[in-house]
């Protein structure tokens, strides 16, 4: 029950946080999970090779949806997973999350066609969603006040990190498995996960908030339509009936969705949080990041594995530089906001982002990995300064008994930048990779000259499989065309991270908390 507007509390919090050895273990269980969820959407990235070129076939455009289905799904639903979780117990969203997920993976793991596996993908992004926005109140919950910035840091540098341990993971995997192993393997992780935190975590009181099934609708329908567009605008035509139409949806749905919540009582989530500085600057500085990051796990495993020729193992470590930089910026973050100001440390963060995408769309086929790997430093440690003070930002613009739902939106940012991130990227890389590609493949005409206009993996194996005397130069031309495309679509995504850090330092006080109101 509500009583003026204020959620009930229907359980008593403890006046005490647990001990250090406590502490840790909860910490260990929820970034297990943390990391898991994170990692499943960004460990297929290395399998789109794979995924193009065997059972079910899928076109380029249903290779982008499989990778985006389960981050669609994970994304819209993170939101209202947090409300639910404020209302029913986070402890117990966690664990159903965990346990649909792992539902999900299996069915991923076993699917024998592709509307199949986008269903499959979905529900292991439904679990994922109840999971997230439950693990930060969670693991905020063992630590004393003045330490739950750290615990937001640690928790933040495991969402990046999480990415990156699933391209390592799926570079093992796809090393001495096919791609389906690479699903199956995150339903025992889920069971593991499952187990350690109905051992370790704390139960968090509840608050009696109701839910908004017409909000849920809405948020999740202007999302699906924005990527739609996006994903399709490639293969349709930006200017095209359909795509114009899923915009235009888009950005009707957002403004009915808007019009709906302002109307309500105890809506999903209050348009005028936004008003704020503090949301309004921290979602919009992390879905910027997290296009970037996913951009760079999107091209990670095509460019290391079909232009660089590296196997699948090495790819998937590859990406290791990043998540060095991710741990050690992310726990410093906080102390650098406090000597120079939060919005130094934030816009100098997003800036770093977006000089590596610039270094990156200059690597090629003949770049040595370890020029590779200082873009990666780069965006690393951009990400790593920058994400724990625009988490903050957004978790402090609410009050604690909404602290799911805060946790929702900021999960909900970073898992939407993926999904956006991973449709964009796709999109320009193909719109512009077909294009550059030597005569003799690009114009292959049929079913065959659509999948190698869309695939790296699928030119250069249609090149081998022609033979002739060119063989090697059009297969040089074909990793040229790739690393160029990679290129201009870095480009386009280096200039949004510029944009948004203009945006950030105009909204960002210079010192001190953003504001909430």
């Amino acid at each position: 029950m509500t009583r003026g507007g204020e959620a009930t509390v229907t359980a008593r919090p403890d006046a005490t946080p647990p001990g250090a050895g406590t502490r840790r273990v909860v910490t260990v269980a929820v970034c297990l999970c943390v990391a898991l969820v994170f990692g499943l959407g960004a460990a297929v990235n290395l399998a789109v090779g794979r995924l193009s070129t065997s059972a079910p076939y899928p076109s380029p455009t249903e290779v982008l949806w499989i990778i985006d289905s389960y981050l669609v799904a994970f994304g819209c639903l993170l939101v209202p997973a947090g409300a639910l979780g404020d209302r029913v117990g986070r402890k117990g969203a966690m664990l159903t999350g965990l346990a649909v997920l792992a539902v999900g993976s299996v069915g991923s793991a076993l699917a024998p066609t592709v509307p199949t596996l986008l269903v499959a993908r979905a529900v292991a992004g439904a679990g994922a969603a109840l999971v997230l926005p439950s693990s930060l109140p969670l693991l905020t919950r063992v630590f004393p006040a003045d330490q739950r910035g750290r615990a937001v840091a640690t928790w933040t540098a495991m969402s990046g990190i999480g990415g990156v341990a699933g391209n390592v993971l799926g570079g093992v995997v796809l090393q001495y498995a096919d791609w389906r192993v690479l699903f199956a393997v995150a339903a025992p992780l889920a069971l593991v996960g499952m187990a350690l935190v109905a051992v370790t975590a704390p139960r968090v009181p509840r608050h009696e908030q109701p839910l908004d099934p017409v909000g849920v609708v809405l948020l999740v329908a202007a999302v699906l339509a924005l990527l739609t567009g996006i994903i399709e605008g490639q293969r349709a035509g930006w200017l095209s009936g359909f795509v114009l139409l899923a915009f235009g949806a888009a950005a009707a749905l957002l403004v009915v969705f808007v019009l709906v919540e302002l109307r309500l009582a105890h809506p999903l989530v209050d348009p005028r949080v936004f008003l704020g500085s503090g949301a309004r600057t921290g979602t919009i500085g992390i879905i910027v990041s997290f296009v970037a990051m996913y951009s760079v796990f999107a091209l990670n495993g095509q460019y290391l594995m079909s232009v660089k020729g590296y196997p699948a193992v090495l790819a998937g470590l590859g990406t290791l530089p990043m998540a060095v930089m991710l741990f050690v910026a992310s726990p410093r973050a906080g102390r650098l906001a406090e000597r120079f100001g939060t919005r130094a440390v934030v816009v100098s963060g997003l800036l770093g982002v977006a000089v590596g995408l610039l270094l990156y769309s200059l690597c090629g086929p003949d770049t040595p990995y370890p020029l590779y790997a200082v873009c990666m430093v780069l965006v690393g440690t951009g990400s790593g300064l920058s994400n724990p003070l625009l988490s903050m930002a957004i978790l402090t613009s609410l009050p604690a008994s909404k602290a799911g739902l805060g946790s929702g939106i900021n999960s909900f940012s970073r898992e939407i930048g993926g999904a956006v991130g991973f449709a964009l990227f796709g999109t320009l890389l193909n719109g512009a990779f077909g294009p550059s590609l030597p005569a003799p493949v690009r114009d292959l005409a049929g079913a065959a000259g659509e999948e190698v206009r869309g695939s790296v993996a699928s030119a250069l194996a249609f090149v081998h499989e022609r033979g002739g005397p060119e063989t090697a130069v059009l297969d040089h031309a074909v990793r040229v065309a790739f690393s160029d495309a990679a290129g201009f679509a870095l480009r386009v995504v280096a200039v949004l991270v510029a944009v948004a850090a203009v945006l950030v330092a105009s909204w960002l006080p210079r010192r001190g908390a953003p504001d909430g109101d």
